[in-house]
Protein backbone atom coordinates (compact mmCIF):
# COMPACT_ATOMS: atom_id res chain seq x y z
CA UNK A 1 0.00 0.00 0.00
CA UNK A 2 1.37 3.39 -1.00
CA UNK A 3 1.68 5.78 1.95
CA UNK A 4 -0.39 8.95 1.68
CA UNK A 5 1.72 12.03 1.06
CA UNK A 6 0.57 15.03 3.08
CA UNK A 7 0.35 18.44 1.47
CA UNK A 8 1.94 20.13 4.48
CA UNK A 9 3.45 19.00 7.75
CA UNK A 10 4.05 21.58 10.46
CA UNK A 11 6.67 20.69 13.08
CA UNK A 12 6.08 22.52 16.35
CA UNK A 13 3.22 24.47 17.86
CA UNK A 14 3.17 27.86 19.58
CA UNK A 15 2.05 31.07 17.85
CA UNK A 16 4.06 30.37 14.69
CA UNK A 17 2.99 26.77 14.21
CA UNK A 18 -0.67 27.27 15.04
CA UNK A 19 -0.92 30.39 12.83
CA UNK A 20 0.69 28.49 9.97
CA UNK A 21 -1.87 25.74 10.53
CA UNK A 22 -4.80 28.18 10.50
CA UNK A 23 -3.70 29.70 7.19
CA UNK A 24 -2.77 26.36 5.64
CA UNK A 25 -6.05 24.75 6.66
CA UNK A 26 -8.13 27.63 5.33
CA UNK A 27 -6.25 27.26 2.03
CA UNK A 28 -7.45 23.64 1.82
CA UNK A 29 -3.95 22.28 2.37
CA UNK A 30 -5.17 19.84 5.06
CA UNK A 31 -2.07 20.38 7.24
CA UNK A 32 -0.80 17.93 9.83
CA UNK A 33 0.77 19.56 12.89
CA UNK A 34 3.06 17.90 15.43
CA UNK A 35 2.97 19.78 18.72
CA UNK A 36 6.34 18.65 20.06
CA UNK A 37 7.17 18.00 23.70
CA UNK A 38 5.99 21.47 24.77
CA UNK A 39 2.63 22.09 23.04
CA UNK A 40 2.14 25.84 22.84
CA UNK A 41 5.82 26.64 23.27
CA UNK A 42 7.17 29.28 25.66
CA UNK A 43 3.75 30.86 26.19
CA UNK A 44 2.76 27.79 28.20
CA UNK A 45 5.00 29.11 31.01
CA UNK A 46 3.78 32.69 30.66
CA UNK A 47 1.06 34.00 32.93
CA UNK A 48 -0.32 37.35 31.80
CA UNK A 49 0.08 38.28 28.15
CA UNK A 50 -0.86 41.94 27.74
CA UNK A 51 0.94 42.89 24.53
CA UNK A 52 -0.82 40.64 22.02
CA UNK A 53 -3.40 42.57 19.95
CA UNK A 54 -7.03 41.63 20.48
CA UNK A 55 -6.87 40.94 24.22
CA UNK A 56 -7.57 44.32 25.88
CA UNK A 57 -7.74 42.77 29.35
CA UNK A 58 -4.75 40.48 28.77
CA UNK A 59 -4.85 36.70 28.66
CA UNK A 60 -3.03 33.79 30.25
CA UNK A 61 -0.42 32.28 27.93
CA UNK A 62 -1.84 28.72 28.12
CA UNK A 63 -5.36 29.99 27.39
CA UNK A 64 -4.10 31.91 24.36
CA UNK A 65 -2.45 28.79 23.00
CA UNK A 66 -5.63 26.80 23.63
CA UNK A 67 -7.52 29.39 21.57
CA UNK A 68 -4.95 29.13 18.78
CA UNK A 69 -5.21 25.32 18.82
CA UNK A 70 -9.00 25.34 18.66
CA UNK A 71 -8.93 27.76 15.74
CA UNK A 72 -6.48 25.56 13.84
CA UNK A 73 -8.62 22.48 14.50
CA UNK A 74 -11.78 24.30 13.47
CA UNK A 75 -10.48 24.56 9.92
CA UNK A 76 -9.39 20.93 9.76
CA UNK A 77 -5.79 20.78 10.99
CA UNK A 78 -4.81 17.24 12.02
CA UNK A 79 -3.02 17.87 15.33
CA UNK A 80 -0.80 15.10 16.69
CA UNK A 81 0.53 15.36 20.24
CA UNK A 82 3.89 13.93 19.27
CA UNK A 83 7.48 15.02 18.83
CA UNK A 84 9.41 14.67 15.60
CA UNK A 85 12.74 12.94 16.21
CA UNK A 86 14.30 13.06 12.76
CA UNK A 87 13.78 14.35 9.24
CA UNK A 88 14.95 13.59 5.72
CA UNK A 89 14.78 16.38 3.17
CA UNK A 90 16.21 14.45 0.23
CA UNK A 91 14.18 14.61 -2.95
CA UNK A 92 10.88 16.30 -3.77
CA UNK A 93 8.96 14.50 -1.03
CA UNK A 94 10.12 15.13 2.53
CA UNK A 95 10.04 12.62 5.38
CA UNK A 96 9.62 13.11 9.11
CA UNK A 97 9.78 10.44 11.78
CA UNK A 98 7.99 10.78 15.12
CA UNK A 99 9.14 9.68 18.55
CA UNK A 100 6.93 6.59 18.21
CA UNK A 101 8.77 5.56 15.04
CA UNK A 102 5.91 6.45 12.71
CA UNK A 103 7.04 7.83 9.35
CA UNK A 104 5.17 10.61 7.53
CA UNK A 105 5.77 12.10 4.10
CA UNK A 106 4.87 15.56 2.84
CA UNK A 107 5.25 17.80 -0.19
CA UNK A 108 6.00 20.75 2.09
CA UNK A 109 7.28 21.14 5.66
CA UNK A 110 6.95 24.17 7.92
CA UNK A 111 9.39 24.30 10.82
CA UNK A 112 8.15 26.16 13.91
CA UNK A 113 10.08 24.41 16.67
CA UNK A 114 10.87 27.64 18.53
CA UNK A 115 13.67 28.34 20.96
CA UNK A 116 14.12 27.69 24.66
CA UNK A 117 15.41 30.28 27.11
CA UNK A 118 18.61 29.38 28.93
CA UNK A 119 18.28 29.38 32.73
CA UNK A 120 20.69 29.39 35.65
CA UNK A 121 19.37 26.09 36.97
CA UNK A 122 18.42 27.29 40.46
CA UNK A 123 15.54 25.68 42.36
CA UNK A 124 14.33 29.11 43.46
CA UNK A 125 14.40 30.30 39.86
CA UNK A 126 12.04 27.50 38.84
CA UNK A 127 9.79 27.92 41.90
CA UNK A 128 9.28 31.64 41.26
CA UNK A 129 8.80 31.33 37.51
CA UNK A 130 6.07 33.81 36.45
CA UNK A 131 6.08 35.18 40.00
CA UNK A 132 8.74 37.72 39.14
CA UNK A 133 11.23 35.43 37.39
CA UNK A 134 11.21 35.95 33.63
CA UNK A 135 13.35 35.55 30.53
CA UNK A 136 11.66 38.35 28.57
CA UNK A 137 11.87 41.99 29.62
CA UNK A 138 9.75 43.16 26.70
CA UNK A 139 7.01 40.70 27.71
CA UNK A 140 7.02 41.28 31.46
CA UNK A 141 8.84 44.53 32.23
CA UNK A 142 5.60 46.53 32.23
CA UNK A 143 4.40 44.64 35.33
CA UNK A 144 7.31 46.06 37.34
CA UNK A 145 7.19 49.71 36.36
CA UNK A 146 8.45 51.92 39.17
CA UNK A 147 10.15 48.96 40.90
CA UNK A 148 13.74 47.83 41.31
CA UNK A 149 14.65 44.81 39.17
CA UNK A 150 17.61 42.51 38.51
CA UNK A 151 18.94 41.36 35.14
CA UNK A 152 21.46 38.52 34.84
CA UNK A 153 23.86 38.33 31.90
CA UNK A 154 26.79 39.99 30.19
CA UNK A 155 26.00 39.81 26.48
CA UNK A 156 24.03 41.97 24.09
CA UNK A 157 20.73 40.41 25.19
CA UNK A 158 21.33 41.34 28.82
CA UNK A 159 22.51 44.83 27.91
CA UNK A 160 19.48 45.42 25.69
CA UNK A 161 17.00 44.10 28.26
CA UNK A 162 18.59 46.04 31.13
CA UNK A 163 18.53 49.26 29.09
CA UNK A 164 14.93 48.63 28.05
CA UNK A 165 13.86 48.11 31.67
CA UNK A 166 15.33 51.46 32.76
CA UNK A 167 12.59 53.15 30.73
CA UNK A 168 9.90 51.92 33.12
CA UNK A 169 11.56 50.59 36.27
CA UNK A 170 12.96 52.61 39.17
CA UNK A 171 16.41 51.01 39.03
CA UNK A 172 18.04 48.07 37.28
CA UNK A 173 20.81 45.90 38.77
CA UNK A 174 22.81 44.04 36.12
CA UNK A 175 24.70 41.00 37.41
CA UNK A 176 27.79 40.14 35.35
CA UNK A 177 29.74 37.05 36.39
CA UNK A 178 33.08 38.29 35.05
CA UNK A 179 34.97 41.59 35.23
CA UNK A 180 33.93 42.44 31.69
CA UNK A 181 30.90 42.14 29.43
CA UNK A 182 30.60 40.19 26.19
CA UNK A 183 28.19 42.79 24.80
CA UNK A 184 29.16 44.95 21.85
CA UNK A 185 31.01 48.17 22.65
CA UNK A 186 28.05 50.42 21.89
CA UNK A 187 25.75 48.37 24.13
CA UNK A 188 28.28 48.49 26.95
CA UNK A 189 28.49 52.26 26.60
CA UNK A 190 24.72 52.55 26.89
CA UNK A 191 24.72 50.42 30.02
CA UNK A 192 27.60 52.20 31.74
CA UNK A 193 26.27 55.68 30.97
CA UNK A 194 22.76 55.01 32.30
CA UNK A 195 22.19 56.51 35.75
CA UNK A 196 19.31 54.11 36.40
CA UNK A 197 21.51 51.06 35.90
CA UNK A 198 24.12 49.59 38.26
CA UNK A 199 26.51 46.89 37.05
CA UNK A 200 27.66 44.36 39.65
CA UNK A 201 30.88 42.86 38.29
CA UNK A 202 32.17 39.36 39.19
CA UNK A 203 28.77 38.53 40.63
CA UNK A 204 26.84 35.25 40.56
CA UNK A 205 23.36 34.43 41.82
CA UNK A 206 23.15 32.08 44.80
CA UNK A 207 19.38 32.16 45.24
CA UNK A 208 16.31 34.09 44.12
CA UNK A 209 14.55 35.24 47.27
CA UNK A 210 10.83 35.24 48.05
CA UNK A 211 8.05 32.80 48.91
CA UNK A 212 5.16 33.62 46.56
CA UNK A 213 6.87 36.40 44.57
CA UNK A 214 10.38 37.72 43.97
CA UNK A 215 11.71 39.89 46.78
CA UNK A 216 15.36 39.99 45.76
CA UNK A 217 18.39 37.80 45.21
CA UNK A 218 21.27 36.50 47.28
CA UNK A 219 24.42 37.04 45.23
CA UNK A 220 28.10 36.14 45.64
CA UNK A 221 31.25 38.06 44.77
CA UNK A 222 33.20 35.62 42.58
CA UNK A 223 36.53 37.07 43.76
CA UNK A 224 36.07 37.33 47.52
CA UNK A 225 33.26 34.80 48.00
CA UNK A 226 31.31 37.37 50.01
CA UNK A 227 27.52 37.02 49.85
CA UNK A 228 24.95 39.79 50.06
CA UNK A 229 21.32 40.50 49.21
CA UNK A 230 19.98 42.82 46.53
CA UNK A 231 16.34 43.80 46.98
CA UNK A 232 14.29 43.45 43.82
CA UNK A 233 10.73 42.89 42.62
CA UNK A 234 11.75 40.95 39.51
CA UNK A 235 14.58 38.73 38.31
CA UNK A 236 15.21 38.68 34.56
CA UNK A 237 17.49 35.97 33.17
CA UNK A 238 19.11 37.18 29.95
CA UNK A 239 21.81 34.63 29.20
CA UNK A 240 20.47 33.72 25.78
CA UNK A 241 18.16 31.32 24.00
CA UNK A 242 18.79 27.99 22.30
CA UNK A 243 16.82 27.36 19.10
CA UNK A 244 15.29 23.89 18.90
CA UNK A 245 16.83 23.08 15.53
CA UNK A 246 19.29 20.23 16.15
CA UNK A 247 17.37 17.67 14.07
CA UNK A 248 17.65 19.87 10.97
CA UNK A 249 21.41 20.54 11.04
CA UNK A 250 22.24 17.92 8.40
CA UNK A 251 19.97 19.60 5.87
CA UNK A 252 19.50 23.28 6.65
CA UNK A 253 21.86 26.20 7.17
CA UNK A 254 22.00 27.84 10.57
CA UNK A 255 23.81 30.84 12.00
CA UNK A 256 26.50 30.52 14.65
CA UNK A 257 23.86 30.16 17.37
CA UNK A 258 21.77 27.51 15.63
CA UNK A 259 18.96 29.70 14.25
CA UNK A 260 17.70 28.54 10.86
CA UNK A 261 18.62 30.83 7.98
CA UNK A 262 15.85 31.85 5.59
CA UNK A 263 15.96 33.84 2.38
CA UNK A 264 15.44 37.61 2.77
CA UNK A 265 11.80 38.70 3.14
CA UNK A 266 10.54 35.13 3.13
CA UNK A 267 10.44 31.91 5.14
CA UNK A 268 12.14 29.85 2.39
CA UNK A 269 15.10 27.71 3.43
CA UNK A 270 17.64 26.48 0.87
CA UNK A 271 15.60 23.32 0.38
CA UNK A 272 12.59 23.58 -1.89
CA UNK A 273 9.34 23.04 -0.01
CA UNK A 274 10.84 23.55 3.45
CA UNK A 275 10.04 26.72 5.40
CA UNK A 276 11.06 28.07 8.80
CA UNK A 277 9.18 30.51 11.01
CA UNK A 278 8.95 31.77 14.57
CA UNK A 279 11.75 31.67 17.11
CA UNK A 280 13.50 28.81 15.29
CA UNK A 281 14.68 31.43 12.78
CA UNK A 282 14.18 34.71 14.66
CA UNK A 283 16.96 35.63 17.06
CA UNK A 284 16.06 39.32 17.08
CA UNK A 285 12.42 39.91 18.06
CA UNK A 286 11.24 36.67 19.74
CA UNK A 287 7.68 37.88 20.35
CA UNK A 288 4.42 35.98 20.04
CA UNK A 289 3.03 38.47 17.54
CA UNK A 290 6.09 38.34 15.27
CA UNK A 291 6.15 34.53 15.49
CA UNK A 292 2.50 34.45 14.41
CA UNK A 293 3.32 36.79 11.54
CA UNK A 294 6.06 34.54 10.20
CA UNK A 295 3.78 31.53 10.67
CA UNK A 296 1.34 33.23 8.31
CA UNK A 297 4.19 33.91 5.87
CA UNK A 298 5.31 30.27 5.94
CA UNK A 299 1.82 29.00 5.16
CA UNK A 300 1.46 31.45 2.27
CA UNK A 301 4.91 30.48 0.92
CA UNK A 302 4.01 26.78 1.16
CA UNK A 303 0.63 27.35 -0.52
CA UNK A 304 2.24 29.15 -3.46
CA UNK A 305 4.80 26.37 -3.81
CA UNK A 306 2.15 23.63 -3.82
CA UNK A 307 0.02 25.60 -6.30
CA UNK A 308 2.96 26.13 -8.67
CA UNK A 309 3.66 22.39 -8.52
CA UNK A 310 0.03 21.61 -9.29
CA UNK A 311 -0.32 19.66 -6.04
CA UNK A 312 -3.30 21.68 -4.76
Amino acid sequence: MTQEIQNCIIIGSGPAGYTAAIYAARASMKPMLFTGKEPGGQLMITNDVENYPGYPDGIMGPQMMEDFRKQAERFGTDIKMEMIDSVSFDGDVHTVTSETGDVYKAHSVIISTGASAKWLGLESETRLMNQGVSACAVCDGFFFRGKDVIVVGGGDTAAEEATYLTKMCNHVHLLVRRDEMRASKIMQERVLSNDKLTVHWNTSTVEVLGESEVEGAKVKDNITGEERVIASSAFFVAIGHKPNTAIFKDYLKTDDHGYLITHPDSTHTDIEGVYACGDAQDSKYRQAVTAAGTGCMAALDAERYLTEKGII
